[in-house]
């Protein structure tokens, strides 16, 4: 492999993508600001750098997998950031879940340097990181789409060109806005399951065997009876997933019901100091507004 990648961020998500890349033989620069998370990758042959910009300033791709907005614009486009030596010709692939409108700022900016900037958000938590079967949704130009699919390929199972910059976060928010409600579902059948002294082990597996099926019944359902709240991906996350969820449907001014709903209850567990819970510790509130049991 001849592309030499800079991977910004090695959190839950980036540790595992990061080390698919250098498995793959891609020369491998990293970058974190805790230094010590760097360690696993460099004993594999990995290169550290010391700051953004010097991680930035030999490669042909930089990869940003932070968490918020604010984050990926210090990153690429602060004083010293990947924006500051990154070479014409380049690609830059943010695969942070962020605002929209920021990844259109980002792509106007890096492209008046002749840089190419995909925004390409990713679904399937920590456990599609680790298993390379992350879904991976592409805003930006469709020739520097085809030229990122082999990284993307040894990152996930799909890599989807949705349009223009940008639409890869909206194509996100519309994940997330289905994650929540269909989890929110699964807390209020369970619910009612339990206050009607249903045994809701059989009741998971009946409903799995139907229209009702989901990925978060099939997966979170089980953890949920377990009482296992560790995350895959954590309550902070979605709270701040559906924050940017929000902001793009008011600027979009469609209806945000189901939304506005999760946010609240994601919101309500936030301020109870659940955030790095997993994400199905959402029955906790459904516990509470229920006067239910439904853990066991």
């Amino acid at each position: 492999m001849d592309t030499r990648i800079s991977f910004l961020g090695l959190g839950i998500m980036g540790l595992p993508m990061a080390g698919h890349l250098l498995a793959a033989g891609y020369p491998l620069t990293v970058y974190n600001r805790t230094v010590s998370k760097t360690d696993s990758l460099v004993k594999q042959g990995a290169k550290l750098a010391a700051t953004v910009a010097e991680a930035a300033s030999d490669a042909d791709v930089v990869i940003t997998m932070v968490a918020d907005t604010p984050d990926v614009e210090q990153l690429l486009l602060g004083e010293h950031g990947v924006i500051s030596t990154i070479q014409s010709g380049a690609t830059v692939i943010d695969m942070s879940t962020i605002s929209p409108a920021a990844s259109q700022v980002i792509y106007g900016k890096l492209g008046a340097k002749q840089v190419g900037f995909l925004d390409a958000p990713v679904s399937g938590g920590d456990v599609g990181a680790i298993n390379a079967t992350l879904t991976i949704m592409v805003g930006g130009d469709a020739v520097t789409f085809q030229r990122a699919l082999p990284i993307f390929d040894c990152l996930g199972k799909t890599a989807t060109h949705i349009g223009a910059s940008g639409a890869g976060q909206i194509c996100k928010a519309c994940n997330q806005i289905l994650v929540a409600s269909n989890l929110m579902g699964v807390c209020e059948a369970l619910g009612l399951a339990a206050a009607n002294d249903i045994e809701l082990k059989p009741l998971v597996k009946a409903l799995g065997g139907g229209a009702a099926q989901s990925w978060q019944l099939d997966n979170l359902g089980p953890a949920i009876l377990n009482n296992q709240l560790d995350p895959g991906f954590m309550i902070e996350l979605l709270a701040k997933d559906l924050r940017i969820v929000e902001e793009a449907l008011d600027a979009a001014g469609t209806v945000a019901e189901s939304t506005s709903k999760a946010k609240q209850l994601f919101d309500r567990l936030m301020d109870e100091g659940e955030g790095r819970l997993g994400t199905q510790a959402l029955v906790k509130a459904y516990e509470q507004l229920g006067k239910v049991r439904i853990r066991g």
